[in-house]
């Protein structure tokens, strides 16, 4: 078993993070090929690119994580291993989901429009053109997701770890034909909305519906591997479409409010639309700003969230408020030195993406405003968990709820008042601003109607020392980044893509080593629990007579306990899930893979029956074994 899990997380790791690497290559082709700051070229494809993002989000994700997802789970259990229900789930998803992508496909220039209020009717129409070729990507978005679960539930999990790899290489390889046939437009100005022919609006937006084509239907081919051959069945009497459980139901409600609000945010970044930074430009520093939210928070919460639930279940109030305590300081150890060095590193690392330093340094802003909210995001994805461990999804709905008619004012006055280059920045400091609030409700209702106490003293006190230590990190790299010129617009360190990388990678590498060393000397308990047990493999244990390894018994200890519990506890499962957060089914904003990832979760939660169930059932496996030892005690 040890050896199968280490090589299916070895497996899903390496997909995982090769396809966000690709995904960052993608990225950077595609702004050499039509630009990014200030480009109506790179802000029309980006407006069509985000409308099947939505559409999935808000209807075919909504419906499959709430209903067919438990569906599928519980159908393996049948006689036939759900091979019936199955065949039956596959072709309803083609029947609806198809004939749905149909609709929103012929209704482009209605949706389009719906997206772009604040468009010129020249900016539209490139919109709209690209949109055409866009949308069909929600019926095959959608199919991904329904034969990933039914795989999934096999534990075959490499097909849709591996398959968005086929996608980038297919997006890549599009841009890179779409630039040698017509030409690259790192700048964004040297092409009109008029001369984009019917042509290149195919090869641009078809390629890129391609790979997402690829990336469903490639998971056919192991069907087959998981016991299941295909075979279209329209009898789809008792699929479970009638059944969306009170948990699941809630996320579906916050997946609303949350679309709700980026259509709001689409309307206001739309005004700077081909001027300045707009939404192909924040979209990028959004990418960004999720890459160690997705590496660390998102893979940590899941490990620990198989434990959170079974405390839960099991009523050990003060475990799940020591695990609380232990994986939130931990998350914020990595989430602040994250917001430091990509600070610091901000003007080169915006410079990969940016044809130009002046272009650079107006992305740069917006990533660095974006940043400020990086804690407060990651900390209020873990306290969610927490909340679905007691099977409550309604409080994170009310959260959102309560705060999005101030999302809406704000981002509403950000467009009215601020300067068309300085409504990005705006919208990305109130979403920080935003962030940081919903953390202290969520807090607050952890304390006073969950937990009890939140160990906020001992939370507020590691903050406090994992800020400390960013001083000098932060003094090192401003220094390099300096010295190499990565301040300055003529300066060497952003005077060419290769350049920025280099300083970017050099920076980065001395950052790291210096945060290692701050808390290595402020003897930070969260980064011994952590690595510890990872340097103990590496260089080996000291000797138990020594006097270092007794003055450090209980940091050990703790990172012993730590490592083996949620080692072992990162089933394949977990780890499937873990993976498919950290690699959304379709690319999109951070409240969005919030709440896709909360509707993912909150549909496998047990009901209240299944866990009392489970809790007999440990009782009784507890009677039976001590049974067992008090016989062998006897003979």
């Amino acid at each position: 078993m040890a050896k199968s899990l280490g090589r299916t997380s070895l497996i899903l790791a390496s997909g995982t993070m090769i396809s966000r690497v690709l995904g960052f290559v993608k990225a950077i082709v595609l702004a050499q090929t039509i630009g990014l700051v200030g480009s109506v070229s790179a802000d029309a494809f980006a407006n069509a690119s985000s409308l099947p993002t939505n559409i999935y989000s808000l209807i075919a994700g909504g419906l499959l994580n709430a209903v067919l997802v438990p569906q599928i789970v519980r159908a393996t259990k049948n006689v036939d291993g759900g091979k019936q229900y199955v065949n039956r789930l596959i072709t309803l998803a083609i029947v609806v989901l198809g004939s749905l992508t149909l609709l929103v496909t012929l209704g482009a220039p209605i949706i389009a429009k719906l997206y772009g209020l604040t468009l010129d009717d020249e900016q539209l129409s490139l919109v709209i053109a690209f949109a055409y070729w866009c949308l069909p990507q929600v019926f095959f978005y959608s199919l991904y997701a329904v034969i990933s679960e039914v795989l999934n539930a096999r534990s075959i999990f490499m097909p849709f770890a591996w398959a968005p790899v086929l996608n980038n290489i297919i997006s890549i390889a599009g841009l890179i034909m779409f630039a040698q046939l017509f030409g690259a437009d790192p700048s964004g100005e040297g092409r009109a909305v008029s001369d984009w022919s019917p042509m290149m609006t195919a090869t641009l937006a078809g390629s890129a519906t391609l790979g997402v084509i690829v990336q469903a239907m490639v998971l056919f081919l192991f069907l087959p591997r998981a016991g299941f051959r295909y075979r279209p069945d329209f009898h789809f009497r008792g699929t479970g479409l009638g059944r969306i459980g009170s948990i699941a139901s809630w996320s579906l409600g916050m997946v609303v409010v949350i679309q709700v609000v980026a259509w709001v945010e689409t309307l206001a970044i739309n005004v700077a639309f081909g001027q300045t930074v707009s939404l192909a430009a924040s979209r990028n520093a959004e990418m960004i700003f999720l890459l160690p939210h997705a590496i660390i928070a998102v893979s940590l919460t899941t490990m620990m969230f198989t434990s959170l639930s079974e405390y839960a279940a099991e009523r050990k109030t003060e475990t799940v408020i020591s695990e609380f305590s232990r994986g939130a300081r931990t998350i914020t150890m990595f989430m602040v030195f994250s917001t430091v060095a990509l600070m610091v590193m901000a003007p080169p690392f915006a410079r990969i993406f940016s044809s130009s330093p002046e272009q650079a340094n107006q992305l740069a802003v917006v990533l660095m405003a974006q940043l400020l909210g990086l804690v407060g995001f990651s900390l209020f994805y873990f306290s969610n968990r927490v909340n679905f461990a007691y099977e409550d999804t309604r409080t994170v709905f009310i959260i959102y709820a309560a705060t999005a008619p101030i999302h809406i004012a704000g981002v509403v006055a950000a467009a009215m008042f601020l300067p068309v280059e300085f409504i990005a920045v705006g919208i990305a400091l109130l979403n920080a601003f935003l962030t940081t609030l919903r953390l202290l409700i969520q807090l607050q209702v952890l304390r006073n109607r969950v937990l009890g106490r939140i160990d906020g003293y001992r939370l507020l006190r590691a903050t406090i020392r994992f800020a400390i230590g960013t001083i000098p990190t932060a003094a090192i790299g401003i220094l390099i980044v300096w010295g190499m010129g990565g301040y300055s617009l003529d300066g060497w360190g952003r005077s060419s893509l290769l350049n920025a990388f280099i300083t970017c990678a050099l920076s980065g590498v001395a950052m790291i080593a210096a945060y290692a060393a701050a808390m290595v000397m402020l003897k930070s308990p969260e980064f011994d629990a952590f690595f510890a047990p990872m340097m103990r493999r590496i260089f080996g244990a000291p000797g138990r007579h020594s006097t270092k390894a007794h003055r450090h018994a209980a940091h050990t200890a703790e990172a012993d306990r730590f490592a083996a519990e949620h080692g072992t506890l990162f089933t394949l499962e977990s780890a499937a899930a873990a993976y498919a957060s950290t690699t959304p089914v379709a690319p999109s904003n951070p409240d969005t893979e919030l709440a896709a990832d909360a509707m993912h979760t909150t549909s496998r939660i047990p009901t209240r029956r299944e866990l009392r169930e489970y809790a007999r059932q440990r009782e009784r496996e507890a009677y039976l074994k001590q049974i067992v030892d008090d016989d062998e005690t006897l003979i």
